[in-house]
Protein backbone atom coordinates (compact mmCIF):
# COMPACT_ATOMS: atom_id res chain seq x y z
CA UNK A 1 0.00 0.00 0.00
CA UNK A 2 1.79 3.76 -0.98
CA UNK A 3 0.47 6.98 0.80
CA UNK A 4 -0.01 9.67 -1.79
CA UNK A 5 -0.61 13.03 -1.49
CA UNK A 6 -2.75 12.19 1.49
CA UNK A 7 -5.06 14.34 3.28
CA UNK A 8 -3.65 14.79 6.49
CA UNK A 9 -4.80 17.62 8.81
CA UNK A 10 -7.45 20.42 7.49
CA UNK A 11 -8.54 22.52 10.46
CA UNK A 12 -11.95 25.04 10.03
CA UNK A 13 -13.42 26.77 12.46
CA UNK A 14 -16.56 29.08 11.08
CA UNK A 15 -19.65 27.87 9.21
CA UNK A 16 -19.99 31.51 8.07
CA UNK A 17 -17.49 31.20 4.76
CA UNK A 18 -17.28 27.69 3.25
CA UNK A 19 -13.74 26.28 2.58
CA UNK A 20 -12.90 25.14 -1.05
CA UNK A 21 -10.74 22.21 -1.58
CA UNK A 22 -9.54 19.44 -3.79
CA UNK A 23 -7.58 16.81 -1.62
CA UNK A 24 -6.15 13.54 -2.88
CA UNK A 25 -7.05 10.72 -0.65
CA UNK A 26 -4.90 7.73 0.30
CA UNK A 27 -4.79 5.45 -2.77
CA UNK A 28 -5.05 1.87 -3.65
CA UNK A 29 -2.40 1.06 -6.16
CA UNK A 30 -2.12 -2.60 -5.84
CA UNK A 31 -4.26 -3.68 -8.90
CA UNK A 32 -2.55 -1.65 -12.17
CA UNK A 33 -2.80 -4.98 -14.23
CA UNK A 34 -6.87 -4.80 -13.31
CA UNK A 35 -9.14 -3.86 -16.71
CA UNK A 36 -11.51 -1.12 -16.50
CA UNK A 37 -14.33 -1.22 -19.18
CA UNK A 38 -17.28 0.99 -19.96
CA UNK A 39 -17.90 4.95 -19.94
CA UNK A 40 -16.71 6.81 -16.69
CA UNK A 41 -19.72 7.80 -14.58
CA UNK A 42 -19.37 11.28 -12.44
CA UNK A 43 -21.46 11.63 -9.21
CA UNK A 44 -21.27 14.88 -7.12
CA UNK A 45 -21.58 13.31 -3.75
CA UNK A 46 -22.87 15.37 -0.44
CA UNK A 47 -23.08 14.86 3.37
CA UNK A 48 -24.95 16.75 5.77
CA UNK A 49 -24.77 16.01 9.75
CA UNK A 50 -26.52 17.19 12.37
CA UNK A 51 -25.68 15.76 15.38
CA UNK A 52 -28.78 14.76 17.53
CA UNK A 53 -29.29 13.71 21.12
CA UNK A 54 -31.86 13.54 24.00
CA UNK A 55 -30.28 16.47 25.73
CA UNK A 56 -29.10 20.03 24.94
CA UNK A 57 -25.74 20.47 25.98
CA UNK A 58 -23.48 18.14 25.03
CA UNK A 59 -20.38 16.99 23.23
CA UNK A 60 -19.71 15.05 20.20
CA UNK A 61 -16.97 13.45 17.85
CA UNK A 62 -17.91 11.54 14.67
CA UNK A 63 -15.67 9.03 13.04
CA UNK A 64 -16.99 9.10 9.07
CA UNK A 65 -15.54 6.67 6.11
CA UNK A 66 -13.58 8.21 3.00
CA UNK A 67 -13.30 7.00 -0.13
CA UNK A 68 -9.99 5.76 -1.84
CA UNK A 69 -8.30 6.41 -4.96
CA UNK A 70 -7.85 3.72 -7.17
CA UNK A 71 -7.99 3.38 -11.30
CA UNK A 72 -12.13 2.46 -11.15
CA UNK A 73 -12.67 4.76 -8.62
CA UNK A 74 -11.55 8.82 -8.51
CA UNK A 75 -12.21 10.93 -5.80
CA UNK A 76 -11.62 15.01 -5.86
CA UNK A 77 -13.24 16.61 -2.41
CA UNK A 78 -14.74 19.76 -3.27
CA UNK A 79 -15.58 21.10 0.56
CA UNK A 80 -15.64 20.81 4.56
CA UNK A 81 -17.49 23.63 6.23
CA UNK A 82 -18.80 23.18 10.24
CA UNK A 83 -18.52 24.45 13.28
CA UNK A 84 -16.49 21.87 15.02
CA UNK A 85 -14.04 22.60 17.29
CA UNK A 86 -11.12 20.17 16.14
CA UNK A 87 -11.19 18.39 12.77
CA UNK A 88 -9.01 16.38 10.41
CA UNK A 89 -8.44 13.36 8.53
CA UNK A 90 -6.18 10.78 9.13
CA UNK A 91 -5.24 6.91 8.32
CA UNK A 92 -3.76 6.34 11.53
CA UNK A 93 -4.94 2.75 12.14
CA UNK A 94 -4.37 -0.74 11.38
CA UNK A 95 -6.30 -1.05 7.86
CA UNK A 96 -4.97 2.54 6.54
CA UNK A 97 -8.84 3.57 6.61
CA UNK A 98 -8.98 7.10 5.60
CA UNK A 99 -11.05 8.48 8.59
CA UNK A 100 -12.14 12.18 8.87
CA UNK A 101 -13.01 12.96 12.65
CA UNK A 102 -14.72 15.79 13.92
CA UNK A 103 -14.85 16.74 17.55
CA UNK A 104 -17.46 19.51 18.90
CA UNK A 105 -16.90 20.56 22.72
CA UNK A 106 -19.97 20.77 25.33
CA UNK A 107 -22.25 23.37 24.05
CA UNK A 108 -25.85 24.08 23.29
CA UNK A 109 -25.25 25.10 19.30
CA UNK A 110 -25.75 22.79 16.53
CA UNK A 111 -23.28 20.41 15.40
CA UNK A 112 -22.93 20.68 12.34
CA UNK A 113 -20.85 19.80 9.07
CA UNK A 114 -21.00 19.53 5.34
CA UNK A 115 -19.05 17.38 3.24
CA UNK A 116 -18.91 17.99 -0.70
CA UNK A 117 -17.07 15.61 -3.37
CA UNK A 118 -17.03 14.59 -6.93
CA UNK A 119 -16.48 10.59 -7.75
CA UNK A 120 -15.63 9.74 -11.03
CA UNK A 121 -15.93 5.66 -11.65
CA UNK A 122 -15.66 2.76 -14.48
CA UNK A 123 -16.21 -0.70 -14.79
CA UNK A 124 -14.17 -2.85 -12.41
CA UNK A 125 -13.43 -6.13 -14.64
CA UNK A 126 -10.58 -8.31 -14.12
CA UNK A 127 -10.67 -11.19 -17.17
CA UNK A 128 -10.53 -14.05 -17.35
CA UNK A 129 -8.20 -15.19 -19.14
CA UNK A 130 -5.61 -13.00 -17.13
CA UNK A 131 -7.38 -14.54 -13.61
CA UNK A 132 -6.66 -17.80 -14.45
CA UNK A 133 -2.95 -17.71 -16.26
CA UNK A 134 -1.94 -16.32 -12.96
CA UNK A 135 -3.73 -18.27 -10.91
CA UNK A 136 -1.99 -21.40 -12.68
CA UNK A 137 1.33 -20.27 -11.80
CA UNK A 138 1.27 -21.01 -7.93
CA UNK A 139 3.20 -17.58 -7.06
CA UNK A 140 4.03 -16.70 -3.61
CA UNK A 141 1.77 -14.57 -1.73
CA UNK A 142 3.17 -10.59 -1.01
CA UNK A 143 3.85 -10.32 2.68
CA UNK A 144 1.74 -7.26 2.79
CA UNK A 145 -1.25 -9.44 1.44
CA UNK A 146 -0.73 -11.89 4.16
CA UNK A 147 -2.62 -10.34 6.85
CA UNK A 148 -5.88 -10.78 4.60
CA UNK A 149 -5.40 -14.78 5.29
CA UNK A 150 -5.86 -14.08 9.13
CA UNK A 151 -8.58 -14.64 11.30
CA UNK A 152 -10.31 -11.84 12.78
CA UNK A 153 -13.33 -11.66 15.46
CA UNK A 154 -15.78 -12.18 12.78
CA UNK A 155 -13.79 -14.06 10.43
CA UNK A 156 -12.66 -17.00 12.19
CA UNK A 157 -10.78 -19.41 9.92
CA UNK A 158 -11.05 -22.71 12.58
CA UNK A 159 -14.17 -24.54 13.36
CA UNK A 160 -17.12 -25.22 10.78
CA UNK A 161 -15.59 -22.49 8.26
CA UNK A 162 -12.36 -24.69 8.18
CA UNK A 163 -14.22 -27.64 8.45
CA UNK A 164 -16.61 -26.32 5.04
CA UNK A 165 -13.82 -25.00 3.19
CA UNK A 166 -12.04 -28.40 3.59
CA UNK A 167 -15.03 -29.81 1.88
CA UNK A 168 -15.54 -27.70 -0.53
CA UNK A 169 -12.07 -27.56 -2.12
CA UNK A 170 -10.71 -30.92 -1.56
CA UNK A 171 -9.15 -31.89 -3.89
CA UNK A 172 -8.31 -28.44 -5.43
CA UNK A 173 -4.49 -27.29 -6.03
CA UNK A 174 -5.69 -23.97 -7.98
CA UNK A 175 -6.34 -20.50 -6.63
CA UNK A 176 -8.67 -19.34 -8.52
CA UNK A 177 -10.78 -22.58 -9.16
CA UNK A 178 -10.64 -23.00 -4.72
CA UNK A 179 -12.03 -19.34 -5.33
CA UNK A 180 -15.05 -20.84 -7.61
CA UNK A 181 -15.94 -23.59 -5.64
CA UNK A 182 -16.50 -21.25 -2.41
CA UNK A 183 -18.48 -18.85 -5.24
CA UNK A 184 -21.00 -21.34 -6.21
CA UNK A 185 -21.67 -22.68 -3.24
CA UNK A 186 -22.18 -19.42 -1.31
CA UNK A 187 -24.36 -17.59 -3.94
CA UNK A 188 -26.36 -20.92 -4.18
CA UNK A 189 -26.88 -21.58 -0.36
CA UNK A 190 -27.09 -17.93 0.79
CA UNK A 191 -30.61 -15.61 0.67
CA UNK A 192 -31.14 -12.02 1.37
CA UNK A 193 -33.24 -11.56 4.87
CA UNK A 194 -34.99 -8.14 4.23
CA UNK A 195 -35.29 -8.32 8.63
CA UNK A 196 -31.58 -7.73 9.13
CA UNK A 197 -30.88 -4.39 10.37
CA UNK A 198 -28.52 -2.14 7.81
CA UNK A 199 -25.88 -4.18 5.97
CA UNK A 200 -25.60 -7.40 8.59
CA UNK A 201 -23.48 -7.63 10.76
CA UNK A 202 -20.84 -9.98 9.37
CA UNK A 203 -20.32 -12.92 11.86
CA UNK A 204 -19.38 -15.62 9.71
CA UNK A 205 -19.00 -17.78 12.67
CA UNK A 206 -22.61 -17.62 14.21
CA UNK A 207 -23.89 -18.21 10.29
CA UNK A 208 -21.87 -21.53 9.53
CA UNK A 209 -22.50 -22.77 12.99
CA UNK A 210 -26.51 -21.85 12.99
CA UNK A 211 -26.67 -23.47 9.79
CA UNK A 212 -29.04 -19.92 8.80
CA UNK A 213 -27.54 -18.79 5.89
CA UNK A 214 -30.05 -15.58 5.61
CA UNK A 215 -28.40 -11.95 5.78
CA UNK A 216 -27.53 -9.09 3.69
CA UNK A 217 -24.44 -8.38 2.12
CA UNK A 218 -22.02 -8.15 4.78
CA UNK A 219 -22.97 -11.14 6.76
CA UNK A 220 -22.87 -12.84 3.05
CA UNK A 221 -19.54 -11.15 2.13
CA UNK A 222 -17.96 -11.80 5.34
CA UNK A 223 -19.40 -16.12 5.03
CA UNK A 224 -17.30 -15.86 1.50
CA UNK A 225 -14.32 -14.19 2.82
CA UNK A 226 -13.59 -16.23 5.25
CA UNK A 227 -13.87 -19.67 3.59
CA UNK A 228 -11.51 -17.99 1.03
CA UNK A 229 -9.18 -17.31 3.92
CA UNK A 230 -9.15 -20.60 5.11
CA UNK A 231 -8.32 -22.20 1.25
CA UNK A 232 -5.40 -19.99 1.39
CA UNK A 233 -6.84 -17.39 -0.74
CA UNK A 234 -6.51 -13.91 0.42
CA UNK A 235 -9.60 -12.23 0.67
CA UNK A 236 -11.37 -8.92 2.10
CA UNK A 237 -14.85 -7.10 2.26
CA UNK A 238 -14.75 -3.69 1.19
CA UNK A 239 -17.17 -1.36 2.34
CA UNK A 240 -18.74 0.89 0.52
CA UNK A 241 -22.01 2.95 -0.84
CA UNK A 242 -24.37 2.72 -4.04
CA UNK A 243 -23.89 5.94 -5.71
CA UNK A 244 -27.20 5.61 -8.39
CA UNK A 245 -28.53 4.13 -10.89
CA UNK A 246 -27.44 0.04 -11.90
CA UNK A 247 -27.74 -0.64 -15.73
CA UNK A 248 -28.62 -4.48 -14.54
CA UNK A 249 -31.38 -3.93 -12.42
CA UNK A 250 -33.08 -1.07 -10.13
CA UNK A 251 -33.00 -3.52 -7.15
CA UNK A 252 -28.80 -2.97 -7.30
CA UNK A 253 -29.19 0.97 -7.26
CA UNK A 254 -31.67 3.38 -9.40
CA UNK A 255 -31.98 7.13 -9.30
CA UNK A 256 -34.45 9.87 -10.40
CA UNK A 257 -35.15 11.29 -13.77
CA UNK A 258 -32.27 14.25 -12.72
CA UNK A 259 -29.87 11.29 -11.77
CA UNK A 260 -31.18 12.57 -8.22
CA UNK A 261 -30.79 9.73 -5.45
CA UNK A 262 -31.00 10.25 -1.57
CA UNK A 263 -28.26 7.57 -0.61
CA UNK A 264 -28.78 7.78 2.81
CA UNK A 265 -28.88 4.35 3.55
CA UNK A 266 -27.38 2.40 0.69
CA UNK A 267 -24.48 1.31 2.17
CA UNK A 268 -23.29 -1.97 0.57
CA UNK A 269 -20.42 -4.21 1.51
CA UNK A 270 -18.63 -6.31 -1.87
CA UNK A 271 -15.51 -8.57 -1.65
CA UNK A 272 -12.26 -9.05 -3.43
CA UNK A 273 -9.88 -11.86 -3.58
CA UNK A 274 -5.99 -11.66 -4.75
CA UNK A 275 -4.33 -13.99 -6.87
CA UNK A 276 -0.82 -13.39 -7.07
CA UNK A 277 0.66 -12.58 -10.40
CA UNK A 278 -2.34 -10.20 -11.19
CA UNK A 279 -3.61 -8.65 -8.27
CA UNK A 280 -6.84 -7.96 -6.33
CA UNK A 281 -10.08 -8.97 -8.25
CA UNK A 282 -13.58 -7.78 -7.64
CA UNK A 283 -16.50 -9.88 -6.42
CA UNK A 284 -20.01 -9.38 -5.43
CA UNK A 285 -22.18 -12.80 -4.08
CA UNK A 286 -24.27 -10.60 -1.69
CA UNK A 287 -26.10 -8.87 -4.77
CA UNK A 288 -27.14 -12.34 -6.15
CA UNK A 289 -29.02 -12.82 -3.25
CA UNK A 290 -30.41 -9.23 -3.53
CA UNK A 291 -31.61 -9.57 -7.08
CA UNK A 292 -33.14 -13.13 -6.32
CA UNK A 293 -35.34 -11.10 -3.36
CA UNK A 294 -36.31 -7.72 -5.10
CA UNK A 295 -36.93 -9.30 -8.58
CA UNK A 296 -38.36 -12.28 -7.09
CA UNK A 297 -36.19 -14.85 -9.06
CA UNK A 298 -35.23 -18.45 -8.41
CA UNK A 299 -31.12 -18.92 -8.37
CA UNK A 300 -31.54 -21.03 -11.91
CA UNK A 301 -33.08 -17.69 -13.63
CA UNK A 302 -31.19 -16.91 -16.66
CA UNK A 303 -30.84 -13.18 -15.23
CA UNK A 304 -29.14 -14.50 -11.77
CA UNK A 305 -26.93 -16.72 -13.75
CA UNK A 306 -25.84 -14.08 -15.51
CA UNK A 307 -25.33 -11.79 -12.77
CA UNK A 308 -23.63 -14.69 -10.96
CA UNK A 309 -20.99 -14.84 -13.61
CA UNK A 310 -20.19 -11.22 -14.20
CA UNK A 311 -19.88 -11.08 -10.52
CA UNK A 312 -17.29 -13.31 -9.86
CA UNK A 313 -14.37 -10.93 -11.18
CA UNK A 314 -16.35 -7.73 -11.95
CA UNK A 315 -18.21 -4.78 -10.10
CA UNK A 316 -20.48 -2.24 -11.67
CA UNK A 317 -19.62 0.90 -10.45
CA UNK A 318 -22.68 2.72 -9.64
CA UNK A 319 -20.97 2.50 -6.02
CA UNK A 320 -17.74 3.77 -4.29
CA UNK A 321 -15.37 1.88 -1.81
CA UNK A 322 -14.28 3.05 1.28
CA UNK A 323 -12.07 0.48 3.07
CA UNK A 324 -11.63 -2.73 4.18
CA UNK A 325 -11.49 -2.90 7.66
CA UNK A 326 -12.74 -5.16 10.13
CA UNK A 327 -12.27 -5.81 14.29
CA UNK A 328 -9.89 -2.52 14.29
CA UNK A 329 -9.79 0.81 16.15
CA UNK A 330 -10.78 3.83 15.18
CA UNK A 331 -8.42 7.02 15.32
CA UNK A 332 -8.71 8.90 17.56
CA UNK A 333 -9.31 6.43 20.12
CA UNK A 334 -13.17 6.09 21.15
CA UNK A 335 -15.38 5.04 24.06
CA UNK A 336 -16.36 2.09 22.00
CA UNK A 337 -13.37 -0.22 20.50
CA UNK A 338 -12.62 -2.22 17.95
CA UNK A 339 -15.23 -1.18 15.71
CA UNK A 340 -16.80 -4.21 13.68
CA UNK A 341 -16.69 -2.11 10.63
CA UNK A 342 -16.70 1.57 9.11
CA UNK A 343 -19.13 1.55 6.38
CA UNK A 344 -21.60 4.29 7.96
CA UNK A 345 -20.73 6.89 9.92
CA UNK A 346 -20.28 6.67 14.18
CA UNK A 347 -20.69 9.05 16.46
CA UNK A 348 -20.35 8.90 20.45
CA UNK A 349 -21.94 11.42 22.60
CA UNK A 350 -19.76 10.63 25.71
CA UNK A 351 -19.59 7.11 26.00
CA UNK A 352 -22.92 6.24 24.27
CA UNK A 353 -22.72 5.15 20.68
CA UNK A 354 -25.42 6.85 17.86
CA UNK A 355 -27.31 4.67 16.03
CA UNK A 356 -26.11 5.25 12.60
CA UNK A 357 -28.65 2.70 11.08
CA UNK A 358 -30.86 5.35 11.58
CA UNK A 359 -29.86 7.85 10.09
CA UNK A 360 -33.05 10.64 11.04
CA UNK A 361 -31.83 10.38 14.80
CA UNK A 362 -28.17 10.47 13.97
CA UNK A 363 -29.09 12.70 12.10
CA UNK A 364 -27.41 12.77 8.92
CA UNK A 365 -28.14 12.94 5.31
CA UNK A 366 -25.94 11.16 1.87
CA UNK A 367 -27.59 12.24 -1.38
CA UNK A 368 -26.11 11.63 -4.82
CA UNK A 369 -26.26 13.38 -8.46
CA UNK A 370 -24.93 11.47 -11.35
CA UNK A 371 -23.44 14.48 -13.64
Amino acid sequence: MKRRDFLKHITMVSISMPIFIEASLKTDDTDIKTQNIGKKRRFRVKYHFDIKYDEPNFPARLWNPMPYNAPWQNVRILKFNGNYDNFNINDDNSYDVNILYARWNKSNRAKVLDIEMEIETKYREVPLNLIQKASKQNLPIPKEVEKFLEPTEHIPTNGKIAQKAQELTKGIDDRFQKVKAIYDWVTEITFRDPKVIGCGTGDAKKMIESGYFGGKCTDISSLFVALLRVAGVPAREVFGIRLGKSYYSKALGKSDNRGFANISTWQHCRAEYYIPGIGWIPSDPADITKLELVENLKYSDPKVQELKKRYLHSWEMNWVGFNWGRDFVLSPKPEQFPINMLGYPYAEVDDEALNYYVPSSFSYTISSQEL
